[in-house]
């Protein structure tokens, strides 16, 4: 089946993955860059097409073309041409979707996405809240989804108040993936969307460059997960308390949908999408 959402949004640069991403910035008038390559260092006072105008400190003034290759206070940059006043107004929200520029939220909606908790919501919200509140759709959490049917079958959703639902580890032959499909061959199923990731826990969706390692760590199965995880960074694990500050030091590490792994990202729009379908 042709899944339009992917396994990762990201897919068309896999080539770069894992290099340093060199940051754009715009050519604007006395900014002061280095070309890498001349090591010439001088202001920017013109442009002209894709050529840009440096000029140093005794008066004279070199053309260089944008792009790659220069240095701002020592670090690599592509310099590109400033945006438009037009272009500049289109903010982008975290979850990387222009925002709408509504001042208030719009009311809630029938249709509701759950997830299993409240990490989970709150990364949720974190990436996605300005969408989801300029769309009306609230996220809820469920504390796990061993009773999802029941909570299914006693909200009864409708074409006009649908239900998405986010669930960790959602692979084959899980517990996750049999409830999965009760639910979806249910009477409510056509009014119910289920999707979710192959992660152990939502922590596992946060590039773990963002915390300075190359992968999560392995943890024996008969050690709990997020405790696991805490020893391994040598966090407090005795209490749910710690649990809940090694959390809150993982979400500090992520401002935008580029701090996410693929695998969650089209899973989410696939669910606001869902429920923001018109009847």
């Amino acid at each position: 089946m042709n899944d339009r959402y992917g396994t990762d949004v990201l897919a068309g640069d896999w080539r770069n993955k894992g290099r340093p991403v060199v940051a754009k910035v715009e050519a604007v008038r006395d900014l002061v860059v280095e070309d890498a390559g001349s090591g010439w260092c001088g202001a920017v006072v013109r442009l002209e097409g894709q050529i840009v105008e440096l000029e140093d400190y005794f008066g004279k003034v070199r053309a260089f073309p944008l792009g790659p290759g220069f240095l701002v206070e020592g670090k690599p940059v592509e310099l590109v041409r400033p945006r438009s006043p037009q272009e500049q107004s289109r903010v982008r929200t975290a979850s990387g979707s222009f925002a709408s520029g509504q001042e208030r939220a719009r009311v809630a909606r029938q249709s509701r996405i759950y997830v299993e908790g409240r990490h989970d919501a709150e990364l949720v919200e974190k990436v996605w809240g300005d969408d989801l509140r300029a769309e009306g759709v609230v996220v809820e959490y469920l504390g796990g989804i061993d009773d999802l049917d029941t909570i299914i079958r006693d909200a009864a959703p409708t074409r006009a108040a649908r239900i998405g639902v986010l669930v960790d580890h959602l692979v084959p032959g899980s517990k996750e993936s049999r409830i999965a499909e009760r639910v979806q061959a249910s009477p409510h199923g056509q009014n119910v969307l289920i999707v979710g990731h192959p992660f152990i826990d939502i922590w596992q969706a946060v590039l773990p460059e963002r915390l300075g390692i190359s992968a999560w760590p392995s943890v024996p199965r008969n050690i709990e997960w997020k405790r696991g995880i805490c020893r391994s960074f040598g966090w407090p694990s005795d209490d749910q308390a710690d649990i809940a500050r090694a959390w809150k030091r993982i979400l500090s590490r992520v401002s935008r949908y580029t701090d996410l792994e693929p695998e969650l990202l089209g899973r989410v729009e696939q669910l606001i999408d869902f429920v923001t379908e018109p009847d």
